[in-house]
């Protein structure tokens, strides 16, 4: 990947849009582009947090094992997200896993010893990257409020009609959604048992809101599903 691509593609991400030229140009000469296969563990829990990745292309799963060992999973990225950016906050080994979800996954790795200098002289800087890891911590306090005071056949639906926000594709007045997730992966996500997602996506499609197979949903209408 040519240095230039490298800069476009910080420059896209408010955290690094407030670097000047020669500072995104500094960083994107030191920044390593990488590409993975499926189900690649970029980082796992315990692992030194020396970078800060980029997503590029693809999906990343982002998620914690429990003390029984049972996958958590926090969030599913798309591009042009960070991951990894805890390390902004001073963690020195992660406290989650990074997972790709299908081939052909690429992302920017970013030395955090490169931020650090950048931090020691960029106001700006520091101020986005305090603006990111606040956006980081709502997204984490949204995620529990919807445990606590969502049942789990709302936080399945919930998920579905967000992921169709973000990923939908509009065929006639239906919605598309193609995935790379199993069921496990969405009780994961939601809190719940595989069981409980394939008895609500069962339900959902006697109801003939929406119709499902392993690697896309496709909702009947969006308002009723909601």
């Amino acid at each position: 990947m040519e240095t230039s691509q490298k800069i476009d593609a910080l420059s896209r991400v408010p955290v690094f849009a407030v670097l000047s030229e020669t500072e995104l140009a500094q960083l994107a000469q030191s920044t390593i582009y990488r590409r993975e296969n499926r189900f690649r563990f970029v980082f796992v829990p315990d692992e030194n947090n020396d970078y800060v990745y980029l997503l590029l292309k693809g999906r990343i799963k982002i998620g914690t094992f429990s003390q029984e060992g049972k996958e958590v999973i926090k969030e599913i990225l798309q591009p042009e997200q960070l991951f990894g950016d805890l390390a902004l906050a001073g963690e020195s080994t992660h406290t989650e896993f990074a997972q790709t979800l299908h081939d052909d996954v690429t992302y920017l790795q970013i030395r955090m010893s490169d931020i650090q200098q950048l931090l020691q002289h960029n106001q700006r800087f520091v101020y986005a990257c305090i603006t990111h890891l606040s956006n980081r911590l709502q997204r984490v306090e949204d995620r529990l409020a919807k445990l606590v005071l969502k049942d789990a056949r709302e936080r399945i639906i919930e998920f579905i009609v967000e992921t169709a926000g973000k990923e939908g594709r509009r065929v006639g007045f239906e919605t598309l959604v193609k995935h790379y997730l199993t069921q496990q992966d969405i009780a994961n996500i939601t809190g719940t048992s595989r069981q409980t997602v394939t008895s609500v996506l069962n339900d959902l499609r006697k109801a003939n809101l929406i119709h499902f197979n392993r690697s896309s949903i496709l909702i009947r209408d969006m308002e009723k599903l909601a």
